[in-house]
């Protein structure tokens, strides 16, 4: 598993923490691999009955490490950051979110697959996709026009236009906002706790039951965004976009109009 990555148990609750402080968590090929293959042993192990995700007290994740994508942009559901996607998708147990700080990208996104987002009022949420000449991914042209309507997703897709976290809270995406990140923590491991005195069979079934009309739906949504999502990797805009984003400078996309 990653060295950026931090297993803890605490009775029945497992907390998978990104850390990588000195990279504001920036997400690799190997801290994708080590979260999918932490969550698929959490669901098979008995004694887990929940699972928290979390960061710092300071940021949740800067997104992609972008040096590492474009050493080795993913291609296809076999690779690494798909697998997580995958394996937070099917996870058949509770997902409990605590969010401080920035949460960029996939930050944003997978918190839309979790059961319960709990977020400190100064966090920043973005999806900044199209920014970097890419396209929505993880389901989220799907889930956030259905839970926000298409104008105020559009801004959030298509803009890239970021988010606080009492925004998140009041949109829908976060269950509460909290004063900071000490209490966001504590508010989501109390949560997440609850779930050890639960019939664990019923909650299950319940998520189940909860996700099942649009599963399916959204299983191809996210595979379509990934294959889409790979082929602009390799667009002569993203790599502009990227280019730009590691030499510092604004991208310039003209050429392209």
């Amino acid at each position: 598993m990653s060295e950026h990555l931090q297993v803890e148990r605490d009775g029945a609750l497992l907390t998978l923490r990104m850390h990588r402080p000195e990279k504001k968590n920036a997400l690799t090929r190997a801290m994708y691999s080590g979260m999918a293959e932490v969550l698929r042993q959490a669901d098979q192990d008995k004694s887990v009955r929940a699972v928290l995700i979390t960061g710092s007290e300071q940021c949740f994740t800067s997104g992609n490490d972008v040096a590492d994508f474009i050493q080795a942009p993913p291609t296809g559901l076999g690779s690494e950051v798909f697998q997580f996607m995958l394996a937070l998708f099917e996870f058949s147990k509770p997902v409990v979110a605590a969010v401080s700080g920035p949460a960029v990208g996939i930050g944003t996104t997978m918190l839309l697959h979790c059961d319960l987002v709990y977020v400190s009022r100064d966090a920043t949420l973005k999806m900044p996709f199209v920014n970097l000449g890419l396209c929505p991914e993880y389901g989220s042209s799907l889930i956030l026009p259905r839970l926000l309507g298409h104008a105020r997703a559009a801004e959030l897709l298509l803009l890239g236009q970021s988010f606080t976290g009492e925004q998140a809270a009041s949109w829908g995406i976060a269950n509460q906002a909290l004063a900071d990140g000490a209490a966001t923590l504590a508010k989501a491991r109390e949560m997440a706790q609850r779930f050890e005195q639960l019939a664990p069979a019923a909650v299950a079934d319940s998520k189940r039951l909860m996700r099942a009309p649009d599963r399916e739906q959204l299983r191809r949504v996210i595979e379509e965004e990934g294959a889409l999502f790979g082929q602009r990797l390799r667009s002569p805009e993203a790599i502009e976009a990227l280019s730009a984003f590691m030499q510092r400078r604004t991208p310039d996309f003209s050429k392209f109009a």
